[in-house]
């Protein structure tokens, strides 16, 4: 493994440490404010500024991507985002410690599986040198479609009653995958070269829309869901995602044999249920659940 690809998983490491930090801070400050709104975007955004809670997990959001970025140009998707999900008990560990929140023994088991799930799945990969960022655009195309078909379908879907209860883990599904959208399609950005700004401009326009989107949808599941379950589920989904995306997308090869096979097969069984055992025995959310648009009178 080549230094930068080392230096690179360094950076991810800590900046799952502040995005971690970071979302609570923003989980804290959702609670303070009215629900946000799909038909009142800007007045829902001046609410959320005017926390000084929401304020400072969302400086502190941005500097996080700022090293993600970095880690992605650096070291290939699957093993930077393998490192963000190895530093999801950081979550457990900031939220119980400085936010006072009860973490439950099935949460602190569903973190140490999806980030022991995750881990294994890179370490079972093959030795990966540089930062893989070269990509088939046909391969990139169908993934960010898949994607961005799989959010449409999950946010046509927020208005079933049935999902009333876990509103706030469908809407971190969502986030999480929209995030992911976001993270494929930066990491494909820094292995373009030098291309025109014609050409780079709806790509970044894709970028900046879809990661707007994961940011309101990320407000809607904290408000509407506990603070571990949320943003682990969040975490999870959006890591998952970018690590298939290594292989389907970027070429990161998978193991041979049998027993690497199996490994990275026990690897999804791990994470598939981290995400069942996240969502607590009880709703840990300040707000009750409420739909994110308002019903006519």
């Amino acid at each position: 493994m080549s230094s930068s690809v080392e230096v690179g998983i360094a950076l991810a490491l800590v900046g799952a440490v502040m995005a971690n930090l970071a979302s609570l801070l923003k989980h804290h400050g959702c609670q303070q404010v009215p629900l946000v709104r799909i038909h009142e975007p800007l007045r829902s955004a001046r609410r959320l500024a005017d926390s000084r809670w929401f304020a400072a997990g969302w400086g502190i959001a941005a500097v996080a991507w700022l090293v993600h970025i970095a880690a992605l140009s650096m070291a290939p998707i699957s093993l930077v985002q393998a490192a963000l999900a190895g530093g999801a008990v950081s979550l457990a560990v900031l939220s119980q410690r400085f936010f006072g929140t009860a973490v439950e023994p099935r949460q602190w088991l569903a973190l140490l599986l999806g980030g022991a799930g995750l881990a294994l799945l890179a370490l079972t990969l093959p030795s990966i040198g540089g930062s893989h960022s070269q990509f088939a655009l046909p391969a990139i195309v169908a993934f960010e479609g898949t994607l961005g078909l799989l959010a449409l379908t999950l946010g046509f879907g927020y208005r079933r009653r049935s999902l009333d209860a876990r509103l706030g883990a469908h809407m971190a599904v969502i986030a999480g995958t929209l995030f992911a959208f976001a993270g494929v399609a930066i990491k494909a950005l820094t292995g373009v070269g030098d291309l025109s700004f014609l050409i780079l401009a709806p790509w970044i326009a894709t970028i900046v829309v879809c990661g707007a989107l994961a940011q309101y949808s990320a407000v809607a599941a904290l408000q509407r869901g506990g603070a571990v379950e949320t943003i682990g589920l969040m975490g999870l989904v959006a890591s998952a995602a970018q690590i298939l995306s290594g292989v389907v997308v970027f070429g990161d090869p998978l193991a041979t044999g049998a027993v690497g096979i199996g490994l990275q097969a026990t690897a999804f069984g791990l994470v598939c249920a981290s995400a069942l055992l996240l969502p607590p025995s009880q709703a840990g959310a300040t707000h009750p659940a409420q739909p994110l648009i308002a019903q006519p009178a």
